[in-house]
């Protein structure tokens, strides 16, 4: 796949993940996939295969009540890599978190095989999440 191949696969990853499309991502995925999330908070870490990655996705849903947003502002395509730059977005006990946030995934043989998460502000991040 080429850089704008990679580039609307990541696309219909953040419309499926902010749908809430379970078997899209399940698709887009590769089932070895593997999830970095910055950060030492309760969500933080390494999630390892696509249902780990799934599930972290889901857990994003559930902690804000179903109000949690990735607001995609720009996608850049690569050969191998591929940057989606959006506005993260969420609610959940009377907190809100609204924070830039820069996801690398790397595509292999169409799927995406990774994904790291950096926020603007890791603290607030955290601090969100607890």
């Amino acid at each position: 796949m080429g850089a704008a191949e990679n580039a609307e696969l990541v696309r219909r990853g953040y419309e499926a993940f902010n749908a809430g499309d379970i078997p899209t991502l399940s698709e887009i995925f590769a089932e070895d996939a593997v999830w970095h999330v910055a950060g030492s908070g309760v969500l933080s870490g390494k999630k390892q295969g696509r249902d780990a990655v799934l599930a972290y996705f889901g857990e994003l849903g559930a902690r804000t009540q179903g109000h949690f947003q990735a607001d995609v502002q720009d996608i850049i395509g690569g050969e191998n890599h591929t940057v989606g730059i959006q506005q993260t977005r969420g609610e959940s006990n009377g907190k809100t978190l609204d924070l830039a946030t820069v996801i690398t995934f790397v595509i292999r043989d169409g799927k995406v095989a990774e994904g790291r998460e950096f926020f603007e502000d890791t603290a607030k991040a955290d601090e969100f999440w607890t």
